[in-house]
């Protein structure tokens, strides 16, 4: 995806942990017209899946989440991270491990959102060790619906996630794949 490409080359920012920050237009700040075009990829990308939800986790993977969501014409449904008052029992609960922040979080969403036998595409921001989507799928599978597939705006395909989860039997789809991000420099993996 030509927009996202460039946007991660003018505006992305590698840190000397290997963390590539995008937080000027994904997950801090967002640039609204390119979330808009996320939505439309994944939903060309996803087309005739039968999708009945998305299902995405908070909070950097709701904007592209909700403007898939938009496009396919589904609601959108994101696992919470933190404890809510509104939400303590009938729900789905698992564990996701994030390497950025190094912390587990519990990941909860309503069972009355996802019926059995419904077709959810998970929707993510970043992809690098699989864990959320990981959770995610194991919430989906819970609750007695199928996975159509997992939309990853970025992933980082020099960890381990995408190969893990489409080992696992997941279509991944992602819209930038970055092969390296050594010595501060961002290579793209139709690239190296």
């Amino acid at each position: 995806m030509r927009l996202l490409r460039d946007k991660v080359i003018q505006e992305g920012i590698v840190l000397p942990s290997g963390v590539l920050k995008v937080d000027s237009f994904l997950n801090h700040q967002m640039d609204p017209v390119l979330m808009r075009e996320v939505g439309r990829e994944f939903s060309r990308r996803f087309e005739g899946e039968g999708i009945t939800k998305v299902l995405t986790i908070e909070s950097s993977g709701i904007a592209p989440g909700i403007m898939t969501a938009l496009e396919l014409g589904v609601p959108l449904i994101f696992a919470r991270k933190q404890k809510s008052l509104t939400l303590t029992e009938d729900i789905y609960v698992e564990q996701v491990y994030s390497f950025t922040k190094r912390v587990t979080s519990d990941i909860t969403v309503s069972r009355k959102f996802i019926a059995p036998g419904e077709r959810v595409l998970i929707v993510d921001d970043f992809l690098a060790n699989g864990e959320a989507a990981f959770g995610l799928a194991r919430i989906v599978e819970q609750a007695g619906a199928s996975v159509a597939g997992i939309g990853i705006v970025i992933e980082k395909a020099f960890q381990p996630g995408g190969s893990r989860l489409q080992e696992a039997g997941y279509r991944v789809d992602s819209l930038v794949r970055i092969a390296s991000l050594a010595d501060g420099q961002i290579v793209f993996a139709d690239e190296s």
